[in-house]
């Protein structure tokens, strides 16, 4: 009869951690933790055990035998009680919770996990540079940043990471999956992180400010960047021709100049661009897309700095002038050629006979003399 089910007590106390049990039997299993005795091995790899049962469940790693599976979606596991856990990502059970901030687990090694985010413990440390991490995975993967490990590696590319997450995200450079999607315009992303950098753009909320003229950005790495304007500093330097920038991107956008490299493609005509805003800009001449409207008018534009330029039609606003004769223009490009009526520069050349203009539009008249064609 088992003493318990009467008493409700654990009579069987061991002597060393004191540790308490319901049967001898136990009590003789539990002394082996302490005497290193382990008399169950696998025949298979030689590992060795204190328990039968944990023999038993150690087989199934060469057996491949999982007798447990979820009634649910049928996924099948070795041991009881990791079935029993998996149980509760479709029951949504979390019977952890923590007494400090209420949040709910569904492991208690998670709870567990988590409390050291309030007691500030670090308990696995760095042999090489003393930085300290709550979890020992944590620890594991900091180590590959001296060892330089990528044990993770793309099937497609080949590309090897550190971690297994940056090259699930990675892998969708290739699959194109973006599963987390936004809820106000659809726009979809590959990482959840950039979806919800982007989310601020609906609420207009602004988080990062510049401490030395106070503009705000949705991103932190955006306020950095942008400080720079005000150091000078300019950290990203072309190996090629030793030009700086204050952007990783930047560097990576110019460096196209010297490979040729044009990774944006038109869909319709086949056109490489650069750059995807001019693609996309490109893209308005097949769609006939004017998103830029003139709020007097209604005239419609498929450039905003078009639309800009014929804004000053109604302001009169002309922001170029003459430094020689104080002349102004609405366009930069109609002063440069007023310039030349100072400088005798004449830029435009008639292939057939030699003769020279100051603008292409007297060029175009000139020409017709040759071709026989009526102005």
């Amino acid at each position: 009869m088992n003493t318990k089910s009467i008493t409700g007590k654990k009579p069987h106390f061991c002597e060393i951690c004191g540790s308490s049990f319901t049967s001898k039997k136990y009590l003789a299993i539990h002394m082996q933790t302490h005497t290193e005795e382990k008399p169950y091995s696998c025949e298979v790899c030689g590992f060795s055990f204190t328990r039968k049962y944990s023999l038993v469940i150690h087989m199934r790693i060469h057996t491949g035998e999982k007798p447990y599976s979820c009634e649910v979606c049928g996924s099948s596991f070795t041991v009881k009680q990791t079935m029993l856990t998996h149980m509760r990502t479709h029951t949504g059970e979390k019977p952890y919770s923590c007494e400090v901030c209420g949040s709910s687990f569904t492991q208690k090694q998670h709870i567990l996990q988590h409390m050291l985010i309030h007691t500030g413990e670090k308990p696995y440390s760095c042999g090489v540079c003393g930085s300290s991490f709550t979890q020992k995975q944590h620890l594991l993967e900091h180590m590959r940043t001296h060892t330089g490990e990528k044990p993770y590696s793309c099937e497609q590319c080949g590309t090897s990471f550190t971690h297994k997450h940056n090259m699930l995200q990675h892998m969708r450079t290739h699959t194109k999956e973006k599963p987390y999607s936004c809820e106000v315009c659809g726009s979809s992303f590959t990482q959840k992180q950039h979806m919800l950098q982007h989310m601020l753009i609906h609420r207009g909320e602004k988080p990062y400010s510049c401490e030395v003229c106070g503009s705000s950005f949705t991103q932190k790495q955006h306020v950095l960047q942008h400080m720079r304007t005000h150091t000078g500093e300019k950290p990203y330097s072309c190996e090629v021709c030793c030009s700086s920038f204050t952007g990783k991107y930047n560097l990576v956008v110019h460096m196209r100049t010297h490979t040729g490299e044009k990774p944006y493609s038109c869909e319709v005509c086949g056109y490489c661009f650069m750059h995807k805003q001019t693609m996309l800009r490109h893209m308005r001449k097949h769609t006939g897309e004017k998103p830029y409207s003139c709020e007097v008018c209604s005239s419609s534009f498929t450039h905003r700095y078009t639309m800009l330029q014929h804004m000053r039609i109604h302001t009169g606003e002309k922001p170029y002038s003459c430094e020689v004769c104080g002349s102004s223009f609405t366009h930069k490009h109609t002063m440069l050629q007023h310039m030349r009526t100072h400088t005798g520069e004449k830029a435009y050349s008639c292939e057939l006979c030699g003769s020279t203009f100051t603008n292409k539009k007297k060029l175009n008249i000139h020409v017709r003399t040759h071709t026989g064609e009526n102005p």
